[in-house]
């Protein structure tokens, strides 16, 4: 791979790990990919690079592409090696249509264009009433709530959330602008009516978050807790990558009985920003709150909410 791999993501690897090191590989490559640390087109290592560089078996290397492949995230591409895949291009005039017409409310924004002046312009899409709210839409209660938690911190709108099944509640979309994570974006654009523009939102980068916290980490009992499923099994998967023994990890979900069992004696607590707010954490260990949205995201946001009297 170019040196852009190098600058953009760093890998860990652990044989000790209960995780097997192709979904190790796996799983640091979809969390780069959903962070933006690579982009669509980006050329992965090879598997004799891997091999080489990290002292895993070329098999293994395979192994961890082959279920990116099946997953989506990258293609092979004969003779040239393993790339990021690109999102799907438009394939009917409907799709194409509708990204135009994104694009298009995209630069009248910028433009300080008033109401009257794009209704006449796009009658279809100005029939809908002027967004006023955000609305997240998310088949999983618990990202729901993590989510929530802290949309509702960084956009002066009102932030709500809805699952799948919710969208097709009759006024349930009225004066909303839909928000989703990268992996629901396909799914949740196919449950929106034409008109609607879906934003969604940037994952944090796990590796740029963890890498200048891990010296001070090295040996001690680190507390990983969450009532989030998937944010568990993250963080228990990048920490045993980057070579945190897995036998000082106490990954603990708040929700179940005697939660708090252990993490007194941890050096250090990586939790959610609603476990943060919400629950009474140890004093001893520090506490690492991980904001599962990037920056980005709030100045992404300011754009509508800071516009709102023009659109």
């Amino acid at each position: 791979m170019t040196n852009g791999w190098e600058r953009a993501v760093r890998l860990w690897f652990s044989p000790a790990s209960a995780v097997p090191i192709y979904r190790q590989l796996a799983t640091q490559v979809v969390l780069a990919i959903l962070s933006g640390d690579l982009k669509p087109g980006d050329r992965l290592p090879s598997t004799r690079e891997l091999s080489r560089r990290f002292s895993i078996h070329p098999n293994t290397a395979s192994a961890g592409y082959r279920e990116l492949a099946e997953q989506g995230w990258v293609e092979q591409r004969h003779g040239s090696g393993v790339y990021v895949k690109s999102a799907k291009p438009a394939t009917t005039p409907e799709q194409i249509l509708d990204q135009h017409i994104v694009a298009f409310f995209r630069a009248v924004r910028e433009l300080r264009l008033p109401a009257a002046t794009i209704r006449k312009r796009v009658a279809e899409w100005a029939a809908w009433p002027p967004p006023s709210r955000f609305v997240l839409i998310d088949p999983d209660a618990d990202a729901r709530e993590l989510l929530l938690e802290e949309l509702q911190k960084i956009t002066s709108w009102p932030v709500t959330a809805i699952s799948f099944d919710e969208t097709m509640r009759a006024g349930v979309l009225d004066a909303a602008l839909p928000l989703c994570r990268p992996t629901k974006t396909d799914a949740v654009r196919a449950l929106l009516p034409a008109g609607f523009e879906l934003v969604t939102l940037q994952i944090r980068s796990a590796t740029k978050w963890l890498g200048p916290e891990l010296p001070s980490l090295k040996g001690r009992l680190i507390g990983v807790v969450s009532h989030w499923d998937d944010f568990r099994e993250i963080g228990r998967t990048m920490l045993e990558a980057a070579g945190v023994d897995a036998e000082l990890l106490v990954v603990r979900d708040p929700r179940r009985p005697r939660w708090l069992r252990g993490l007194e004696q941890t050096g250090a607590i990586v939790c959610d920003a609603k476990t943060a707010a919400n629950r009474a954490l140890p004093k001893g260990p520090r506490i690492f709150v991980f904001p599962i949205l990037s920056d980005a995201v709030r100045e992404d946001l300011a754009q509508f909410s800071d516009t709102s009297q023009f659109l």
